[in-house]
């Protein structure tokens, strides 16, 4: 009687401790469950964008796979506890197996065996009850299990597609740049054919004077030949030349093809000389840019389009001519235009 007392004794205190462990085996489940569902939602707002998107997926899959890895620790875990508990209805039905054969043989402890005998008949039911149970949970972890594993499959499936389709768009974005690059280069050939037509025109309608030249790509009048000093406004002889231009820029706009978005620039220079801010003029800025601007008016007054002309003022601050001489000065008091795309 003392030995089964004591035996149900450790079975009250081994039972508590097991369901504890089962406990928390449940809230683990939950809790990965629960960061599953959270990884879900997150990846199904950030799947749209790229590198960003694709390596918080990846920290994802990470994480979900170290929980797996616990979550299997703790299935193994539960796998160890059933087997001792199987150990222990082994050893429980071979104690029954030979108290009934001392039971068989009259030994004189009838009573005592029969005892013990009900004793241990409970005992294993109740250990087959929780190994059943035990079973059960096992086998809605291993249930699980699959799950997540067929969840992150179908992650890695979709980061496959997302990064395929980012690399079929980097390829066309690199396609139409070359092909844009291409478009632009055409464009600027083409409109260079027009610049260089157009400053022949500019030179045979100009005489070839020996103050209105080119230089690169701009058409030079210096500004003696439109201004007198410290003005902006156009002298006569000035005006004569400002028609000649506004009759070759408007023959111009007839043959460059619409598609062309192509503007004249007027750029108003001084030289270096500081102005003594008395006059209308407080310094080179206002007067270069006042000059550009007064051409521009009167092409606009002789029939070009407003659109197709710029206004800009630079001071003495891009000079042609570098030095400090009276003739440098000359060089870079000046008016150019320039034909370019907007």
């Amino acid at each position: 009687m003392a030995l089964a007392r004591g035996r149900r004794d450790r079975r009250i205190d081994y039972w508590p401790g097991f369901v504890d462990a089962l406990s928390t085996l449940l809230l683990a489940i939950m809790f990965l469950l629960s960061v599953f569902v959270l990884a879900q939602f997150l990846l199904s707002r950030e799947i749209s964008g790229k590198d960003e998107v694709l390596s918080r997926l990846n920290s994802q899959i990470n994480e979900l796979t170290q929980l797996l890895a616990l979550e299997q620790g703790s299935t193994q875990d539960a796998q160890d506890q059933l087997a001792n508990l199987q150990a222990s209805l082994f050893q429980a039905e071979s104690e029954r197996s030979r108290l009934q054969q001392l039971l068989e043989r009259g030994a004189g402890a009838d009573a005592e065996a029969e005892s013990k005998i009900g004793t241990l008949s409970g005992e294993l039911d109740s250990e087959r009850q929780i190994s059943q149970r035990a079973l059960s949970q096992v086998e809605l972890l291993n249930q699980q299990i699959a799950a997540l594993r067929k969840q992150i499959g179908a992650l890695e499936d979709a980061l496959e597609v997302s990064e395929t389709k980012d690399r079929e768009s980097n390829t066309k974005i690199a396609d139409l740049g070359r092909r844009l690059n291409v478009a632009l280069a055409q464009r600027v050939q083409e409109l260079n054919r027009y610049r260089s037509d157009f400053f022949g025109r500019l030179r045979e309608i100009l005489s070839d004077r020996e103050n209105i030249r080119i230089v690169g790509d701009r058409f030079v009048f210096q500004s003696e030949v439109l201004f007198p000093t410290g003005s902006d406004q156009i002298n006569e002889a000035g005006q004569v030349e400002m028609k000649k231009l506004a009759d070759a820029i408007i023959e111009l706009q007839r043959e460059i093809p619409p598609e062309i978005n192509w503007v004249l620039r007027v750029d108003g220079h001084t030289d270096n000389r500081p102005l003594s801010g008395a006059g209308r003029y407080r310094d080179n800025w206002e007067l270069s840019s006042a000059r550009a601007t007064s051409v521009v008016k009167f092409l606009i007054a002789n029939g070009v389009p407003a659109n197709r002309l710029v206004a800009a003022g630079f001071g003495e601050f891009q000079p042609l001519d570098p030095g400090d001489t009276e003739e440098a000065r000359n060089r870079n008091r000046r008016i150019e235009l320039k034909l370019t795309e907007r």
